[in-house]
């Protein structure tokens, strides 16, 4: 299991590298006040997702264009079906409701805001013109949510691979769709901004109910001028996410209750940082010695590996820097564009 965990944090720490690898720009303020506007979450996520889906996927993945392809089919694949196209938002802000672990994974409600230059009354209606009236309505207030069934949608996005044949962007795009697997809630906003999720969250969002709490939103501010930023609060710990062991090292992890990342970039690398905060000092500790054991096994078992992959894994892993204030552990690490060029790249 020790080994699981270690190459599940190197590989996260990939992954928001592998997201920002361009040149860096400013994340507008407009984004976090989306943000605030979603409905009580257990976390948060804001893109820049006119970057994302415009320059900086096409930059990191120069190296493997095949792989490029793939995913702008899968985005052309959503807009055919449901009219939408996801490039023409320009920010992004999610809000997840976790309902505890399953045996496929995380079990978690989305509700997602996307604002763009194009109006959401014409996103809506071009929806359910694709949908060809397989769709129903309910009213709240003067507001009409459109509810669709995602199964041929799933269908279309999802790959015919066994899992373990696809690449790291067709998992990752697969498991977004898995928490739009019962239905997709749709409706306008605001002139420029629709909402999509499930039919609970997306009522929640244009109803009363509360917003997400201030606390959440405080941890996207750690790095305010990052191009992605996560921010979540987990009552029941890290166990939600992966199987933990009764032992130390699962009491260890089991002890995380609050989880930050960022991505930030400037001309040569992705800036990757990530915070996890204990109930309190003596966990925090415990976590770093943890952290600090399995950088120095990685180290000894990717070192000396011949392989180009392994090698750029373990320049990774030798360049995390990990310290502690008080209850609060962080990793900061630093991935050069190369680097990432190595891994990303056809094989």
């Amino acid at each position: 299991m020790k080994l699981r965990i270690f190459a599940a944090l190197a590989l996260f720490a990939f992954v928001l590298g592998a997201v920002g690898a361009a040149s860096a720009r400013k994340l507008t303020v407009a984004t976090d006040n989306l943000a605030s506007l979603l409905p009580q979450s257990d976390g948060v996520i804001t893109l820049d997702s006119d970057r994302l889906f415009n320059s900086v996927l096409p930059q990191i993945l120069s190296a493997n264009p095949d792989m490029m392809q793939k995913i702008t089919s899968k985005l052309d694949s959503v807009k055919t079906e449901t009219g939408i196209d996801l490039r023409k938002f320009e920010e992004v802000a999610i809000g997840l409701k976790m309902n505890g672990a399953t045996e496929d994974g995380v079990d978690y409600e989305p509700v997602l805001l996307a604002r763009g230059s194009v109006e959401s009354k014409a996103l809506v209606s071009v929806a359910r013109l694709a949908s060809n009236g397989e769709y129903h309505t309910e009213k709240i207030g003067d507001r009409t949510i459109y509810i669709f069934s995602p199964k041929k949608i799933i269908d279309k996005v999802q790959n015919d691979k066994k899992d373990d044949d696809k690449n790291l962007f067709e998992k990752m795009i697969d498991q977004v769709f898995k928490g739009l697997s019962k239905e997709i809630a749709l409706t306008s906003y605001d002139e420029n901004t629709v909402a999509i999720g499930s039919l609970k969250r997306v009522k929640e969002l244009i109803g009363k109910s509360p917003r997400v709490g201030k606390d959440v939103l405080a941890l996207l501010d750690r790095k305010p001028n990052a191009v992605a930023k996560l921010g979540a609060k987990l009552s029941n710990g890290i166990s939600q996410f992966i199987e933990l062991g009764d032992d130390e090292l699962g009491d260890t992890l089991g002890s995380i209750r609050v989880l930050q990342g960022s991505l930030d970039v400037d001309e040569t690398n992705a800036i990757v940082s990530l915070m996890a905060k204990t109930s309190d000092g003596e966990q925090a500790e415990n976590l770093q010695t943890t952290l600090t054991g399995f950088q120095i096994l990685g180290k000894t078992l990717l070192g000396s590996s011949k392989n180009a992959d392994k090698q750029v894994y373990a320049r990774m892993v030798e360049n995390a820097a990990i310290t502690r204030v008080e209850n609060a552990v962080m990793l900061d690490l630093s991935v050069p564009k190369s680097d990432i060029d190595i891994i990303v790249g056809q094989k």
